[in-house]
């Protein structure tokens, strides 16, 4: 029979995990030996936990395998805590381990000890322990909870002192262990058909997708229902890629740059349609208007039903209520495509850079001409997110990821180190600001250790430039507490090892992303930008 940690290591390698991101602990040393021997899959050092779980989100994102990470006791579990929120409210699916005191110590005053289930519980779907006698059961129901319905988070603590003691459990056949669903055929059938009426009676309906549709790769289904029904098609920020920007449908993203100029479609609609929709983003009621909504995914709408009253919901799986739905012969609706066209260039006009400006425009639109089709980008929270969001032209999904559930700085790093190791063949490049930078600094001397070629663009703007605009907008102080001033007269030429360049014009910057992009390596360009470009652009209602 195998050890714990050989079993633990085993597991996760059978149901196809890749990774397991870390800072090593005494307790842990069993578990990563048992990682270095086994075959296909590796233990990561990182600089600190919150990296870690970041990495393990990204990555189940990207694989649609759990993701895996681990902290220590105390402050090891309080650091990964934050990206297992993010897990949680960006529903990535991920196993997150801790150390955990042995039973006898539990509720024992002792060093670094706290209560990691009491933790865990509130951003996690599931927390439980392991101990000899079902690692392999345990493991196997986490990655099911995790991929289960919503994806997300589910904790695993680790008792201290048993890494090396013989597992004790049957080998079970490697799958998951699914959840049950609630939802029956007949309730599905039932719903349908009141779906079915709707469409047909409604005029101008639009189809909002939303982050849930996304792991379902239902973007030709949404495809063909759009085309064949003549309706625009506009996404929350996570979903991009799951509706190209290139067609006549394309009306744009919520909550992002100019969403005022998306909002005047919404305004025109009497149905909405939403597919996948997760109000974790944005809640149906700060951009909606008062009428029909047809919620299509696997949980029922979560939406004020005093305010919206007439709310169908098809509660399924999102793949088969579309065919069900493109079986249907429908009316062309009664939008005008033309209009949609002209609507959407007049916003993406407004996102052309002025000639001799460089300011955050001309960042991401020469970024956007030199990261091929198939590149990934990464985004960290703050002004240029809003921007990007809705400037960005994304081709397919998983082309652009952002953190927009749980909205935490200091994503962008770590999610391009995830990214690369997934897909190390693909271009990676990182878009943060100053603030952000900051808080992950750090792991460039992680992807330096790695070796992996990323290209991380810094918009330095000496400033939190979203909340800098949220003061001025209530006419308060936007200096007091966001200026950084932070960027040094002289330039430095490398952080940890990794090779920087800093550009304060659109020339210089164009020679720094052919320099950064033809680099064997990761490399850092500072863009020194003038953020007031951001104020006529974001925050828009």
């Amino acid at each position: 029979m195998p050890s714990v940690a050989q079993q633990f290591a085993r597991t996760l390698k059978e149901i196809g995990v890749r990774f397991v991101f870390g800072v090593p602990s005494g307790n842990m040393t069993d578990y990563i030996e048992a990682l270095r021997k086994e075959d296909g899959i590796d233990f990561v050092l990182v600089g600190h936990e919150t990296t870690a779980a970041f990495m393990a989100g990204v990555c189940g994102r990207l694989t649609r395998v759990p993701g895996v990470c681990f902290g220590t006791f105390g402050p090891g579990a309080t650091n990964l805590a934050t990206g297992v929120g993010g897990a949680y409210l960006d529903r990535f699916p991920m196993i997150a381990f801790t150390d955990e005191m042995p039973g006898h110590l539990l509720a024992r005053t002792v060093q670094m000890n706290i209560d990691h289930q009491a933790l865990f519980e509130p951003i996690t779907k599931f927390t439980t322990r392991i101990d000899c006698t079902n690692i392999n059961e345990t493991i196997l129901q986490a990655a099911g909870i995790s991929m289960t319905d919503v994806y997300g988070p589910v904790h695993i603590g680790v008792p201290a002192g048993i890494g090396s003691i013989r597992a004790e459990e049957p080998e079970l056949p490697v799958k998951y262990l699914r959840l049950e669903k609630h939802t029956t055929k007949h309730d599905v059938l039932e719903s349908l058909e009141l779906a079915k009426g709707l469409i047909k009676k409604a005029k101008k309906p639009i189809l909002v997708i939303g982050l849930r549709a996304v792991g379902f790769h239902v973007e030709n289904q949404i495809r063909t229902l759009a085309e064949s029904m003549n309706t625009p098609v506009i996404l929350t920020p996570m979903a991009k890629g799951m509706f190209p920007e290139k067609n006549p449908l394309y009306a744009g993203v919520l909550f992002h740059a100019l969403c005022n100029k998306v909002n005047e479609i919404c305004k025109e609609s009497d149905l909405v349609i939403g597919i996948g929709y997760d109000p974790v983003e944005l809640l149906y009621e700060e951009w909606m208007p008062k009428i029909p909504l047809l919620h299509l995914s696997n949980q029922i709408a979560d939406i004020d039903r005093e305010d919206y009253v007439d709310v169908t919901n098809v509660v399924g799986e999102i793949p088969g209520i579309l065919d069900d739905l493109i079986r249907v012969s429908m009316d062309r609706k009664n939008w005008d495509t033309k209009v949609l066209v002209n609507a959407k260039n007049a916003m993406f006009s407004h996102f052309n850079p002025e000639a001799d400006v460089f300011g955050p425009l001309a960042v991401v639109h020469e970024l956007r001409k030199r990261l091929p089709g198939d590149g990934i980008l990464t985004v960290d929270v703050g002004a240029h997110l809003h921007l990007m969001g809705q400037m960005w032209h994304t081709p397919t999904p998983d082309k652009l990821l952002m953190t927009n559930g749980w909205s935490s700085m200091g994503f962008a790093i770590p999610a391009a180190l995830a990214a690369k190791l997934c897909h190390p063949d693909l271009p990676v490049a990182a878009v943060m600001g100053d603030g952000g930078f900051y808080m992950t600094a750090g792991e460039l001397a992680t992807a330096k250790r790695l070796n992996l070629k990323i290209v991380f663009i810094v918009i330095y703007d000496n400033s939190l430039s979203l909340i800098r605009i949220k003061q001025e907008k209530k006419n308060f102080d936007g200096i007091y507490g966001t200026q950084l001033d932070s960027i040094q007269k002289e330039a430095t030429n490398h952080y940890f090892g990794v090779p920087v360049k800093r550009v304060s014009n659109t020339s210089d910057y164009k020679k720094a992303l052919k320099w950064a992009f033809d680099f064997d390596g990761p490399t850092v360009i500072e863009a020194v930008a003038d953020g007031r470009e951001y104020d006529n652009l974001v925050l828009k209602r």
